[in-house]
This record gives structure tokens, C-alpha cells and sequence, in this order.
């Protein structure tokens, strides 16, 4: 087994580490080493993509879903949820907020459905906020397995990045965190069918799941790799009471800083191995720590998504309890997260798409 400080030695040289490597590293308790693979990592951030974050203003559009992950605070059968379906205008009006405020890109999310209504309302919306920004505005959606005829009728429509998290890349774990009738085929044909249509396509997993060992990690960082993705938004495994899985792991409140430890180190080691994709420090990093996503910035994340959906709303859209951010106002968030950023030396996108420089090199598009 190779000593921990000639790995390191070998990543600044330009050596991609083995499986036997990134075990290590994932596995790194040591607090001095866990900065040096940070340093490492914030250094490839920097040459390839620059000390520089990107907004991307989420709005949480509907919470209803016909997904039943056992997980999922929205899961369909999750009956506390009171459930919502933002009007389009409300959308429109919020993503020209995001404008305004010079964020350069939204994220429309919900929960996941694929009936025609849905496609059509999600395809009016794109229209009108492309049409009303006059094509300024960068739009990604992270709404599920859909149709390869729906996702070019996004993309037509004025989408260009779409997020679909595989949150196992397993399939023997993936099936222990869905019920019947959830294909792992289905959703990696889904991630097929959105480079096909043109999109930059993300995906991503959850890190310290139940059942989860380092090698599924491993896994994860090699699918991630193989399907060549422009994008990953990943986060610690954090329990919603009302979901199956939420008994798989009791002993969730003493292992919180070891979920963050987790997740910080993912963030790293994708970084090493795919230089030049956009990462996302997630909300779930906050939740564990308030200075989380900071955090993730530093490890190799180079993407925020403040949430700028109405405060009216974001209490029904919880997909993990202790959610941060409920009650706090879009130009608060704003404000909070700018001194953050400058505070650890990067500098805030601003009226930038911050597009996946991956994406080009993988299609040749410029």
C-alpha cells in the first residue's frame, strides 16, 4: 500500500490515483492530511476553472412527485407533505429576480413527474423566461426521467443544463433505496438520452447512505467518469423522519461532522479526477455545518444554488429534515452568501452562465 504523502505527491504531478488510492483518500481521518487534499484539490480548481463561484438561483417549483424513494422527504407517499405547484408567472417573476439580482442562471426543480401537462407547463415557463430575459438568463432543470422527445423540446425551448442525480451509481445499492418499479436502467438511459439532446448533463449521489461502503463511493467517482459528466451536485446523506430509510440510520446526530468529513472529501477527489467540470457546493453541506458550503468551495466546488423561492413555499419542500434557509429572503441569502465567498478569497460570477468548460471539451462546441 503506497504511503499517503507519495499519493499526494503523485496527484501534483498530474497522475491520476488507482482505486487502491482513492480508498485512502476517502478513508483520511488525519486533520493535517485532510487539509493537504483539500489544498490539492482547490489548487486544480483554480488552474482549471479559477477561484471563482457561480450562481445558480434555485426555485423549488412543485413538490409533487410520482417517485417513492425511500429517502425522500416529498416521496409520493409521504402524506404530511402539503403539496404545491408554483403558477407560472410566480416562476417567470422569480427567475427575474435571478436576473436582476446579476446571478446569470436559475435551476427550475421539482419533484419528478413525466405526464404530458407537466411537460407542457414546464416547456411554457422556459419559453416565457428566455423570451422575457431576452436570452440573458442561464437555465438548468433537475426534473426528473422524462422522455428524449420532452428533453429536446426543453432544450428548444431555452434550457441548457440539466441535473439528474443517479444518487447511486450501484445498482445493488440503488436498489436498496427504491421501492419496486424504479429502474437504475431507466435512469442511466435518462443521462444518455440528455447528452443526446445537447445538453451540459450533471448528476450526482449521496454520500454516507446507509449500506454504503468506500468502494460504492469509488464507484460513484468512476460512473461519474465513464458516463463523462459536465456536472456534479452531490451531498452528505442527511435523514428525513417520515421516510423507511430514516430506520437505517438512528445514530444520525453523532455522525453529522462525519457526513460533512464525507462530503467534503467526494467534492476533492472528484475534483482530481475530472479537473475542468462544475461542481456544486450543495445546501445539504450547510445543514451539518453553517459554514459548510464555504467549505466545499475550498475542497474543489467552484457552483452555489441559493434559493430564491418564494419563503411561502420552501417549508413543503424538505428532502431531508433541518433544511437551511427556510425563513431567510432571497435578497438576504444574496448578501449572506457574497461576504462568504470574499471572505475565502474567491470572487462571485456574477451575469455569467459559468457553463461547464467540460461541456466544450467533450462536444467541441465553443
Amino acid at each position: 500500500m503506497p504511503e499517503i504523502n507519495d499519493i499526494f505527491k503523485s496527484i501534483e504531478q498530474g497522475i491520476e490515483p488507482n482505486d487502491e488510492a482513492l480508498k485512502q483518500l476517502l478513508e483520511l481521518e488525519d486533520p493535517i492530511q485532510l487539509k493537504r487534499l483539500f489544498d490539492i484539490a482547490y489548487n486544480i480548481k483554480t488552474n482549471h476553472v479559477g477561484r471563482v463561484v457561480y450562481f445558480r438561483g434555485l426555485i423549488e417549483l412543485s413538490n409533487i412527485c410520482s417517485k417513492d424513494c425511500l429517502y425522500c422527504g416529498i416521496r409520493k407517499s409521504n402524506h404530511k407533505v402539503k403539496r404545491f405547484v408554483l403558477e407560472k408567472q410566480e416562476i417567470v417573476e422569480e427567475a427575474l429576480w435571478a436576473l436582476k439580482s446579476r446571478y446569470g442562471s436559475v435551476v427550475l426543480q421539482s419533484g419528478e413527474r413525466s405526464d404530458p401537462e407537466f411537460a407542457d407547463f414546464i416547456e411554457d415557463a422556459l419559453r416565457e423566461i428566455t423570451h422575457r430575459s431576452e436570452g440573458k438568463l442561464g437555465i438548468t432543470l433537475s426534473l426528473g426521467e422524462q422522455s428524449l422527445e420532452t428533453y429536446q423540446r426543453w432544450f428548444a425551448a431555452g434550457a441548457q443544463r440539466y441535473l439528474l442525480r443517479i444518487e447511486a451509481s450501484d445498482p445493488e445499492l440503488y436498489n436498496k433505496l427504491h421501492p419496486a418499479g424504479h429502474s437504475y436502467q431507466e435512469r442511466v438511459e435518462c443521462l444518455r438520452r440528455l447528452q443526446q439532446a445537447g445538453f451540459q448533463t450533471g448528476t450526482g449521489v449521496m454520500i454516507g447512505l446507509p449500506y454504503q461502503t468506500t468502494e460504492n463511493l469509488i464507484h460513484d467517482l468512476r460512473f461519474f467518469q465513464k458516463i463523462d459528466i459536465d456536472m456534479i451536485g452531490m451531498g452528505p446523506y442527511l435523514v428525513h423522519p417520515d421516510t423507511p430509510l430514516a430506520e437505517a440510520m438512528p445514530e444520525f446526530k453523532r455522525i453529522r461532522e462525519r457526513q460533512l468529513v464525507l462530503g467534503l472529501k467526494m467534492i476533492a477527489c472528484a475534483r482530481i479526477l475530472l479537473k475542468d467540470i462544475n461542481i456544486a457546493s450543495t445546501t445539504a453541506l450547510q445543514a451539518l455545518d453553517v459554514s459548510g458550503r464555504q467549505q466545499g468551495i475550498l475542497a474543489g466546488a467552484n457552483v452555489m444554488m441559493p434559493n430564491i423561492t418564494d419563503t411561502r413555499y420552501r417549508a413543503g419542500y424538505q428532502l431531508y429534515l433541518d433544511k437551511p434557509g427556510l425563513n431567510e429572503n432571497s435578497e438576504e441569502s444574496k448578501i449572506a452568501l457574497e461576504k462568504s465567498i470574499y471572505a475565502i478569497g474567491e470572487t462571485i460570477g456574477y451575469d455569467q452562465w459559468g457553463n461547464s468548460k467540460h461541456f466544450y471539451q467533450r462536444t467541441g462546441k465553443k
